[in-house]
């Protein structure tokens, strides 16, 4: 019998940098690939569905700011995926596993958006966004909620919402959204390194479908963590998909108004939920995520760039929120967090852009 040697320790790393890549690539590329895929299928059909309705009564996006060229578009996507790649390497998080489901799930998935099309179009050509406000779910959350967000279907409150976002979210942003999602987890990693992640706390607020607490416990097994949503269904389809772990918790609630007693939390976490909130909540928001963590905590937030952050992208960020219903994204882009969080009692550390989103971190006073 012979004997396998072991493999010297400068042999090990780089092979084991090449095996990180490989299955990095292995997972990544072809999701990219299936939601790029879902978009082309998306111009597509709007193109064939304007030609058959004809002149619309809504005045056509425009923009007079620069657009970035396709070719810049998709060199900064793989910059982002070589930033992710590149957080693993340096062991802030595992390699991710997305969770996507089975081939099934997203063949269901993918007929449940390409199903709501025509009512996002309808909606979009007659500027109609308030048909979740005034029906079966009027008056069971604050107005600024209530609101067909992307002129979807049944806004932030059906089951069916909830089902098709995800496969919409990767949609819009080319299959990195789950990619933009994990830049907040090196600066979660630097203040959790060296300690027991049993005694710590976090919270996230406007947890939707739950996808970051999904990468949060990939990292953070035995991190207690809490879910906020307004959102019963988008909870619901939260607990499905987060199933997998323990130490975790999902409640309704309302981020303005949390839960929570004072100085309770390590980290507070806001994911792609503040360009949804009129400019008062998101003071608000501010306010409580100071008020719930303790001293020496640190409150991320992952949302959209804004006006300056990529001059290139400029036109394309005034283009969004005509295009797809999103009422408070005008005030997101001119809003100044730093001048925010300092009379809330956070104090602004640094901000990190990543493809069309960015990282803001905060952190209170020790």
């Amino acid at each position: 019998m012979v004997a396998l040697h072991r493999q010297p320790c400068s042999m090990r790393a780089p092979l084991s940098r090449v095996a990180t890549r490989l299955a990095y690539g292995a997972r990544q590329l072809p999701r990219i690939a299936w939601y790029v895929g879902h978009g082309y299928a998306l111009q597509r059909l709007s193109k064939a569905a304007r030609r058959r309705d004809g002149p619309q009564p809504r005045r056509p996006a425009t923009t007079a700011l620069p657009l970035p060229r396709r070719r810049r578009l998709y060199a900064d996507l793989f910059r982002l995926l070589g930033a992710d790649l590149g957080n693993v390497e340096a062991g802030f998080y595992p390699l991710p596993a997305d969770h996507d489901g089975s081939l099934p799930t997203l063949l269901r998935r993918s007929q449940l958006f390409f199903r709501d099309l025509p009512d996002i179009h309808r909606r979009r050509a007659q500027n109609a966004h308030l048909e979740v406000r005034f029906g079966a779910q009027a008056g069971r959350r604050p107005d600024y909620y209530l609101q067909n967000f992307h002129f979807q279907s049944g806004g932030w409150m059906t089951e069916e919402s909830a089902q098709r976002y995800d496969t919409q979210v990767e949609v819009l942003f080319k299959g990195t959204a789950n990619a933009m999602r994990r830049q907040a987890l090196p600066a979660l990693h630097e203040i959790f390194a060296g300690r027991d992640q049993r005694t710590l706390r976090l919270v996230d607020i406007g947890c939707g479908t739950g996808r970051f607490l999904d990468f949060v416990k990939q990292a953070w097994p035995r991190l207690p963590a809490l879910g906020i949503d307004m959102s019963e269904a988008y909870l619901r389809q939260a607990r499905r998909h987060l199933r997998r772990w323990s130490w975790l918790r999902l409640a309704v609630g309302k981020a303005e108004a949390l839960p929570l007693p004072d100085n309770s939390v390590e980290a507070v976490t806001s994911i792609f939920t503040f360009h949804e909130l009129p400019p008062q909540i998101r003071r608000a928001v501010m306010a409580e995520a100071a008020r719930v963590l303790k001293p020496g905590g640190r409150f991320v937030v992952v949302d959209s760039l804004q006006r300056g952050d990529e001059p290139d992208y400029d036109g394309l960020l005034e283009l969004f929120p005509q295009n797809y219903h999103e009422p408070y994204y005008a005030s997101y882009l001119a809003e100044d967090f730093a001048a925010i969080a300092k009379p809330r009692g956070l104090i602004h550390v640094r901000d990190v852009n990543a493809f069309v989103s960015k990282v803001m971190v905060f952190d209170k006073p020790a």
